[in-house]
């Protein structure tokens, strides 16, 4: 190659393959040697003057219109948006600024199922609240007012053992109510929390109460929902102080039962689980009088300010103490129905079920902190029997577990004893008297079941457990639905003759006789049944829901979309 086309720009060297050789008519000096050049007499257009020319295969053809668009708006990238799109008139937004108008979600099914869904929803998706002027002008009531007002309400519910979830829809009802759609509650354990921002650009508003002193009244837990039933019912105006006014009364309101029917009721308890596994009538009389002088020191223990755990500690001795008495005198009864019985009145049924179905609904910090107070509970009641146990070991006494094995042969007694122990149960929840029967009779169901499932059909007791607790949940949510109400005071108080009080005793004997193998493998199998019975009691509550009319199909598919379905 010559010094002169070494000399040559470089764009001349990009030029086409396909430009023609020197001397063929075509402007151009440089001599193309490919086999690819065109050849001579044919004549190619627009190559004049042009430096570089398009050879992708994906160039248009020539003879084929292509209405060329300004060059700001050609499609350069895949990113880049379409030459039909424009931002100043953009297509309607899918989910409306106010939120997906829903129909039927505020009127055809109970308060409890709209709250829940709603808070499945994002803030932008829930429905706006209805009008309300219940704080008395246009501008509704102020919006710290209602927010503590819905805090109270929430203390009231989470102190009597209600669920997270349950105490989330209450708060959130109550603050709608009220006009106040922007809202976000928080529950823990011991930490209620809300929060409101007005619109997107305001600054919210956040409030919060600490739960101190907790306290088992089912009688006031319905109280609070009925009245939260009636804010959340549009017909029946009830004002913010008329609120105020109500949840007063609620909490200086008296107890049903008098503390000399709660030891009886807690007597009674002991004796019926004593019949439950095969005791006669005087080991229903031992294991009533050891109940009740265990309550009674137990009220002692708490006016002297000790924590709950020294309380289980001490209520745990006398019904060991009395069956190891028996024992040592020589007495022919079953000493381990007596022991057994004074168990059933101190397991912590209640909390057990309530942790598990915090954390079955995602509500992982308050189910932890509730298991945990359940061990703790469950460490004191094993100090107090063992306790007992070691020392009527240590003086002789010949303790058998095989004698509380076999249960009575006479189901109608069984089945009576379960109901009976129902019964107490109730009473010692501090339920209404019209809930009382009600209770009784899922009670007596679920003991039905389960006997006929474990003594007649030879299945495992877990199993039979679990399907006996499951009919439980079932019965009490839809009872509960129905009356517009909590449904624990028709499920806690049904599985009391379910609870592993059996299992828990002679782990614990075992323990107390040195065979420490054989005493963890009982408690595990009591661990298990309780873990069944808290199981089995949502899974029926959440069964029950699909028997229940939710509402509009949009609707359904906004709670299954939200709950991860």
């Amino acid at each position: 190659m010559t010094d002169a086309e070494d000399r040559k720009p470089r764009s001349d060297e990009a030029r086409s393959a396909f430009l023609p050789p020197a001397g063929t008519g075509v402007d151009g000096d440089m001599s193309t040697t490919s086999e690819f050049a065109i050849p001579d007499g044919l004549a190619l257009r627009g190559a004049a003057g042009v430096e570089s020319e398009t050879t992708s295969e994906f160039a248009v053809p020539q003879g084929l219109g292509v209405h060329a668009a300004p060059a700001a708006d050609q499609e350069g990238s895949a990113f880049t948006p379409p030459s039909t799109y424009s931002s100043k008139h953009a297509p309607t937004a899918f989910t409306p600024p106010s939120g997906i108008p829903v129909v039927s979600l505020t009127k055809d099914v109970p308060w409890q199922d709209r709250m829940r869904t709603m808070l499945r929803m994002p803030v932008a998706e829930r429905p706006a609240p209805e009008a309300s002027q219940r704080g008395g002008d246009e501008s509704g009531p102020a919006v710290p007012r209602v927010l503590d007002l819905t805090l109270r309400i929430g203390e009231l519910l989470l102190a009597g053992g209600e669920g997270a979830e349950d105490v989330e829809a209450a708060m959130f009802a109550v603050c709608r109510s009220y006009g106040l759609d922007r809202c976000e509650p928080n529950v823990t354990f011991t930490l209620l929390a809300i929060s409101y921002q007005p619109s997107l650009v305001d600054d919210p508003v956040t409030a919060s109460r600490t739960v101190r002193r907790r306290g088992t009244d089912y009688t006031r837990l319905a109280a609070v929902y009925q009245l939260v039933d009636d804010l959340s019912d549009h017909e029946a105006a009830v004002s913010l102080e008329e609120a105020y006014r109500r949840l007063a009364e609620i909490r200086r309101n008296r107890h049903p039962y008098p503390g000399w029917a709660l030891t009886g009721a807690s007597g009674l308890l002991a004796g019926a689980a004593s019949v439950l596994v095969g005791g006669d009538l005087i080991v229903f009389v031992a294991a009533a009088l050891g109940a009740m002088l265990g309550d009674r020191l137990a009220w002692l223990c708490a006016g002297r300010g000790l924590p709950e755990f020294y309380q289980f500690t001490v209520a745990a001795m006398p019904p060991a103490a009395i069956g190891v008495a028996l024992v040592l005198g020589h007495v022919d009864v079953k000493a381990s129905a007596v022991i057994t019985g004074g168990l059933f009145a101190l397991l912590p049924g209640r909390a057990l079920v309530a942790g598990v179905q915090d954390g079955l609904t995602g509500f992982y910090i308050t189910a932890s902190a509730r298991l945990l107070e359940v061990l703790y509970f469950f460490v004191g009641i094993v100090a107090g029997v063992l306790l007992v146990l070691y020392f009527g070991v240590q003086l002789g006494a010949r303790l058998n577990p095989d004698q509380a094995l076999g249960a009575s042969d006479d189901p109608v007694m069984m089945i009576g004893a379960s109901m009976l122990l129902s019964l107490a149960f109730a009473v010692l929840l501090q339920q209404e008297r019209s809930t009382v029967i009600w209770v009784t009779l899922n009670g007596g169901v679920a003991w039905v079941v389960f006997g006929a499932m474990h003594y007649v059909g030879d299945i495992s007791p877990v199993a039979s457990t679990a399907a006996a607790a499951g009919l439980v949940g079932l019965f009490g949510q839809l009872l509960s639905r129905y009356q517009f109400a909590s449904a624990l005071p028709y499920t806690t108080a049904a599985i009391g003759p379910l609870l592993p009080g059996s299992a828990t005793y002679f782990g614990l004997l075992a323990i107390a006789q040195n065979e420490v193998d054989e005493g963890l493998v009982s408690l595990s199998k009591a661990v298990a049944l309780a873990m069944a019975i808290a199981i089995g009691v949502n899974l029926g509550s959440e069964i029950s829901r699909m028997f229940l009319r939710i509402g509009s199909a949009e609707k359904r598919r906004a709670a299954k979309r939200t709950r991860g379905f």
